[in-house]
């Protein structure tokens, strides 16, 4: 009888090799881990604020800046330090909800080139401010202070209504689209409004400029819960970006109320855009350019982005308003020129170095 040959044993598989670090499945490379990059934003936030309490028209020495605080004497330069105060933290203020309101629509939209704007806030801000002075007369800092916040809110309820509406629903597509008609509408009333009544044009184009000069105190007292609270609402609803940042389907998946978790964020952004816009006028390219820096550093956790964001933002603003102070020495170049020419060639950089840190 034949006996059969025995079947040869199966061989064990060969050992996979790691994938490596420029497969699209790699984990990105960043430059710094979390601890560094929040030492690295509040040094720069603290270098900002010195910067910002020394230098403008008359220079003051360091020793000045700080004996202006723990020693007061009533002199010129200590007084010139003094007088900076307000603007420093008005640009701290600014800058943080700017850049904290810019990291939550990238997320939110699922956009890299979203800002506080795409829902209108600017615009709408704009719109109200003008028909405050058209309509009544409002010239006053703190009138139109609450004039800008007003019209935010009301374009972003329009523009995130009207996305709601649609038979998609608030999708990524559907809030751009609604916030380009409102920032449509609004804008060519505004234009409509000043092409016939010249003091109002006349009132309106220092406010659209943006500058950190115009806030008082009492508009910053006022003004301030609103902005503590849009900044914990866009802390607690950080982490869910993260899953929508995979789609909605994933994300209802993985547990997440979608709508609710947009909601949020609307409602952060309104208070941290609108406030900010209320306070400074509409001011460019911080919400737009700083999240992308901030990926950059720390890679693609909103976790870490939004509050990261804030600091960023803050540093940026206040860098650009001194940068503006010495150009125009001894007069003041509006933040909201400087960062426009610097926040661009920024932006563009950053867009052509990101490469694996997605949103």
């Amino acid at each position: 009888m034949t006996v059969a040959p025995a079947a040869p044993a199966p061989s064990s598989p060969a050992p996979v090799s790691p994938a490596p670090a420029s497969s699209p499945g790699a984990r990105p490379r960043v430059p710094l881990g979390p601890t560094a990059a929040v030492v690295a934003c509040l040094a720069a936030v603290v270098v900002a604020a010195a910067l910002s309490l020394t230098l403008g028209a008359r220079i003051v020495p360091p020793d000045v800046v700080w004996d202006a605080f723990l020693r007061p004497d009533g002199s010129t330069d200590q007084a010139a330090v003094l007088s900076r105060v307000p603007t420093t933290i008005t640009g701290l203020l600014v800058g943080g909800a700017l850049g904290m309101g810019g990291a939550l629509m990238q997320g939110m939209a699922r956009n890299p080139l979203a800002d506080p704007g795409l829902l209108g806030v600017n615009s709408g801000a704009a719109l109200f401010v003008v028909l405050g002075m058209t309509l009544f007369g409002w010239q006053a800092p703190l009138a139109i202070v609450w004039c800008a916040l007003a019209g935010a809110a009301v374009a972003v309820a329009l523009g995130y209504g009207a996305a709601a509406a649609s038979p998609g629903g608030a999708t990524p597509v559907t809030l751009a689209l609604a916030g380009a008609a409102v920032t449509a509408i609004a804008t060519a009333v505004i234009t409509g409004i000043l092409i016939i009544d010249q003091s109002t044009l006349d009132s309106y184009r220092f406010w659209q400029l943006g500058s950190l000069t115009s806030a008082s105190v009492a508009s910053l007292t006022q003004l301030g819960g609103f902005l503590a609270l849009g900044a914990v609402l866009a802390v607690a609803c950080s982490g869910r970006l993260n899953a929508l940042a995979l789609g909605d389907d994933v994300a209802r998946g993985l547990g997440v109320r979608v709508g609710a978790s947009r909601i949020t964020a609307v409602l952060a952004v309104v208070l941290l855009c609108g406030t900010a816009t209320a306070l400074a006028g509409p001011i460019g390219f911080v919400g737009l350019a700083v999240p992308h820096g901030v990926r950059l550093l720390i890679g693609a956790d909103y976790r870490g982005i939004v509050p990261l964001s804030a600091a960023a933002g803050a540093a940026f603003l206040l860098l650009c308003d001194v940068i503006g102070r010495i150009l125009a020495r001894p007069g003041v170049l509006e933040v909201g020129i400087v960062t426009g020419v610097i926040g661009a060639p920024v932006f563009i950089v950053l867009l052509r170095r990101r490469k694996a840190v997605g949103l």
